[in-house]
């Protein structure tokens, strides 16, 4: 039993049903009697530390990534802390790995520790198949997904457009006259899955398609991409790589320079982050910035909303910057 049984019962919102619980905002004396009449009805005892009842918070927030040592991650994860903090809220992390039962498991902790809400770091957390987990838990908390979203109540997303940076970028590429633009990626994930879209609608948009041979699969690590990139260019005369990480862009650009390929006039590479690594390679690696630190203010301020009963958008989609350096012109 909880608040979305009651508000579906009453046949009123969420938020109205917490006004009354609450005792406050303007609620009409026939709808506040139908709602308490409903909550008699269902012998509804509210939990006295769930914020999303608007009753007493402990103040504190669940955040769940995968990995807390990736660049990505660590950033959001070190924004989203101090970010919570400025608003009065402590922060308890857990990372679940890529297995689904360590992230239900995950979960089930923060909300035995009574959190308020939990965020969600990356698009990892979506599967493709049964989200239920997820669904469930965000009867009892609001969630807040960084770079995902999931349409269901009590959940928000905040995404960066990852679809048109890849794209814009392999456009750029195309208008110079280059044909021969690889990508390399590291998951399929929702962000990854638009990203491979994004490189693929570029050359749709052309009238050309690309070729599939020039798309490859790497794992999450610079060794990875060097040795995917030294076959490639073995192979093929490759003229642009695009990576959908930085990591993987610097496994490209050790492989270009062994290869003995002059950057950016024989070949160009950009990554994807934009973080501290494409500012310590040299040559210098342009990359795609997907706002990961605008991203997080924002998961964190429509979080507030929510709590503070303010009207949420339930997705807010940011727009990517290309930080152009060495390795393209």
């Amino acid at each position: 039993m909880n608040i979305y049984d009651i508000a579906s019962q009453a046949e009123v919102s969420i938020a109205t049903v917490s006004r009354v619980l609450n005792g406050k905002g303007n609620v009409s004396e026939k709808t506040r009697e139908r709602v308490l009449q409903v909550i008699e009805e269902l012998g509804y005892t509210p939990n006295i530390f769930a914020r999303g009842l608007g009753l007493n918070s402990i103040k504190m927030v669940g955040i769940l990534c995968s990995d807390v040592s990736d660049i990505y991650y660590a950033t959001a994860v070190s924004i989203l802390e101090k970010e919570l903090r400025k608003s009065g809220y402590d922060s308890l992390l857990c990372c679940t790995g890529d297995q689904l039962e360590d992230r239900r498991k995950s979960i089930d902790l923060l909300l035995s520790k009574r959190v308020d809400a939990i965020i969600l770091v990356g698009s990892t957390f979506k599967e493709k198949g049964d989200n239920s987990h997820i669904l469930d838990a965000a009867k009892e908390v609001p969630f807040v997904l960084i770079n995902d979203f999931i349409e269901a109540p009590n959940i928000y997303g905040v995404v960066c457009d990852d679809f048109n940076a890849v794209r814009e970028t392999v456009s750029v590429f195309l208008e110079q006259g280059l044909r021969r633009i690889a990508y390399l990626y590291d998951a399929d994930t929702y962000s990854g899955a638009l990203k491979l879209s994004g490189y693929q609608a570029a050359f749709t948009q052309m009238n050309m398609a690309a070729d599939t041979k020039l798309t490859v699969r790497c794992k999450h690590s610079p060794e990875s991409a060097r040795e995917q990139t030294a076959k490639l260019l073995l192979e093929d005369r490759v003229e642009a790589i695009v990576t959908s990480d930085d990591c993987l862009a610097v496994g490209a650009l050790q492989a270009a320079i062994g290869a003995g390929l002059k950057i950016p006039h024989e070949i160009q590479i950009v990554g994807f982050n934009n973080s501290m690594l494409a500012r310590s390679t040299i040559p210098a690696l342009t990359s795609i910035d997907n706002k990961v630190a605008a991203v997080s203010v924002t998961a964190v301020r429509t979080l507030i909303d929510v709590f503070e009963q303010k009207e949420a958008i339930n997705k807010i989609v940011l727009t990517a910057e290309t930080v152009k350096r060495e390795t393209t012109f």
